[in-house]
């Protein structure tokens, strides 16, 4: 499965630029609102230092990363949902990623306008939630008014799908967003709803290099912000990320070490955004190929085996599993079978971070 984060935020927050950097797709980036009309989108792969270690280990041919989908969604404004700028079409947008990186401006430059006239960032968060928020109650709204005439049939299932609906329309009149919602919500309405207050946000607060690594006083208001929703904070330089997207690795661990980082903000990002998601990465290794593969948290070895392809899921008969950590420590596959660090696992195993397997199937 590849992660889609959608990239939102008001216009000239640095959305496009940072895009550029960690995709290097060329979405176009100007000083004026509105320059990304279509949503760009680019495959990003996605940094682990473990695929080089358990190629060498295999003498694989060729290594494949697993790999993270961002979406330059173009900026929102206020009254985007009532489709002020290009509000309904961007909203639509965002409907189709998986999670959300709101990029917040948090750094001061004369020369590249800002929509709101000035830097506030806790103005800027409160210009987009509100406006997903907004689109979201008139979703529900819609949808209410469809149960509450259904519920009077009296079935039970209408008559809860009414009430949890009427709970979540209270909830959201409150200006709060779906994904803090307490409320009993049946998983299929909510995938039926697809609400976007309710996808995970990672806030990415755009700095200035000499504001790297811990940032400065809007970070500051960014970090209270997110505080209260339970949210994550990146601290990021859209324009370091694309200075760094320049210069060969080797070089790229100086740079970083000069700015007191020692990963770089799009790792950091994707780091965060698999948390958010509650993401793993197992490999496959072997002379042709070592790969990296993306599943949910408790994925069940077969689960996990649909991802190469659906007849291993079909026909799974048992995993061969050994950790990463094993394997690096002991150096080869023989060794760990030797040492009795190779394990057998059936159809019931929840596969763990780092796990490196061999699936068994017969179809």
């Amino acid at each position: 499965m590849a992660l889609k984060v959608g990239l939102v935020g008001l216009p000239n927050v640095g959305k496009s630029t940072l895009f550029n950097a960690v995709s290097q797709a060329g979405a176009e980036a100007a000083n004026f609102p509105f320059c990304t009309i279509d949503p760009n989108i680019g495959v990003v792969p996605v940094p682990d230092a473990r695929l080089d270690r358990l190629g060498a280990i295999a003498a694989s041919k060729r290594i494949l990363p697993t790999a993270i989908e961002f979406v330059d969604i173009a900026g929102l404004v206020a009254g985007a949902s009532r489709g002020e700028g290009l509000g309904n079409r961007f909203l639509a947008h965002i409907r189709e990623v998986d999670a959300l990186a709101h990029v917040i401006r948090c750094f001061e430059d004369d020369d590249v306008v800002h929509v709101g006239g000035s830097v506030d960032p806790a103005r800027d968060i409160e210009v987009v939630a509100t406006e997903l928020v907004l689109k979201d109650l008139e979703t529900v709204e819609r949808r209410l008014e469809r149960a509450q005439r259904a519920a009077k049939s009296g079935e039970s299932d209408l008559v809860r799908e009414r009430d949890e609906l009427t709970a979540l329309l209270a909830h959201l009149g409150t200006g709060d967003p779906a994904r803090t919602f307490a409320g009993p919500l049946e998983p299929r309405l909510a995938r039926e709803l697809s609400l976007l207050s309710s996808k995970p946000v990672v806030y990415a607060a755009n700095v200035a290099e000499s504001d790297l690594p811990e940032g400065n006083d809007h970070v500051r208001t960014v970090r209270e912000r997110a505080a209260v929703e339970g949210a994550e904070v990146v601290v990021i330089s859209a324009q370091v990320e694309a200075e760094l997207a320049e210069l060969a690795d080797d070089e790229r661990g100086e740079y970083l070490a000069s700015l007191g980082l020692q990963r770089s903000g799009l790792e950091r990002l994707i780091e965060r955004a698999y948390a958010l998601l509650g993401l793993l990465t197992f490999f496959t290794i072997g002379p042709k190929e070592t790969r990296a593969w993306t599943v949910p948290a408790g994925s069940s070895a077969p689960r996990a085996a649909r991802e190469i392809h659906t007849d291993f899921e079909r026909g799974f008969i048992r995993a061969e599993v050994i950790s990463y950590h094993d394997l690096d420590e002991l150096g080869s596959e023989a060794a760990a079978r030797d040492a009795g660090r190779m394990r057998v696992e059936g159809k019931t195993y929840p596969v763990v971070d780092g796990d490196v397997i061999h699936f068994r199937f017969n179809v």
